[in-house]
């Protein structure tokens, strides 16, 4: 069995995907606005706030999960291809591609997405098409607090409460008090991003402009009140600088 598996993959060379290096993005990511990543944690505790950051559940340090860079990340970039109404608001995925369903113009970017991001799983997937895109390239990892800010902060608290509330527009006043933890503005965390590069493919472009939706944007929630502005700082593509090309990006000619 293992001998004619071997056979198939010598005679279809042309279709096999071979991985040629994997590179690492690194740098940090600075928070030029307070930010806020729930924990999901609906639980008030006394002294506590409504709604609190998440946190290592050893060292108690607030962090940003990977995931929230990704995702936020890739909607960006589905949003600024144009595509989201194609897919009826849902993430692309392989059968937007193979149903016809992303209009031409927009296809090639369309597979770099796939390629970097992955596609959701669906029923009837076109296994040829799945081939051709092969696995997700990013791995985004948790990103910790940089020590070095930690150490500037001394015995300061690493996170804010922000009071907010409405106000009645007749009577003029606040009601509905209420406080939100944040991460606060000038904390440093370290980034770093895991690209897998599949026969020499340059994938970059792409990621950049990823990059820079995310600092046009912000993460977190409740953006439009001013919350989760960052700055990219330091960028370093396997030691070599990123960091000019995010900072002289133009994101028309990025994809």
């Amino acid at each position: 069995m293992v001998f004619i598996v071997l056979k198939e993959l010598k005679t279809n060379k042309e279709s096999i995907m071979q991985l040629t290096k994997i590179q690492k993005l690194t740098g940090q990511i600075e928070l030029l606005s307070g930010l806020h990543i729930g924990s999901g944690n609906t639980e008030i505790h006394i002294g506590g706030t409504d709604n609190p950051v998440i946190k290592n559940p050893i060292t108690q340090e607030p962090y940003i999960p990977g995931s929230s860079i990704k995702g936020k990340m890739r909607s960006l970039l589905e949003w600024q291809l144009g595509v989201v109404g194609q897919t009826d608001g849902k993430p692309l995925n392989f059968s937007h591609i193979s149903e016809n369903k992303i209009e031409d113009c927009h296809l090639t970017q369309a597979i770099k997405i796939l390629k970097l991001f992955g596609g959701a799983p669906v029923s009837k997937p076109d296994d040829k098409l799945v081939g051709e895109i092969g696995p997700s390239r990013l791995a985004f990892w948790d990103c910790s607090l940089d020590s070095k800010w930690v150490e500037m902060m001394g015995n300061q608290l690493l996170t804010e409460v922000k009071m907010e509330n409405t106000i009645d527009r007749i009577k003029g006043t606040a009601e509905h008090p209420r406080n939100t933890e944040r991460v606060p503005a000038t904390a440093r965390f370290d980034f770093n991003l895991t690209i897998r590069v599949h026969d020499h493919e340059d994938l970059t472009g792409t990621i950049l402009a990823g990059l820079k939706l995310l600092e046009l944007t912000g993460l977190g929630g409740s953006g439009s009140r001013g919350y989760g502005k960052i700055a990219f700082r330091d960028l370093k593509l396997d030691g070599h600088d990123f960091q000019a090309k995010l900072d002289q990006l133009n994101l028309e000619e990025a994809v």
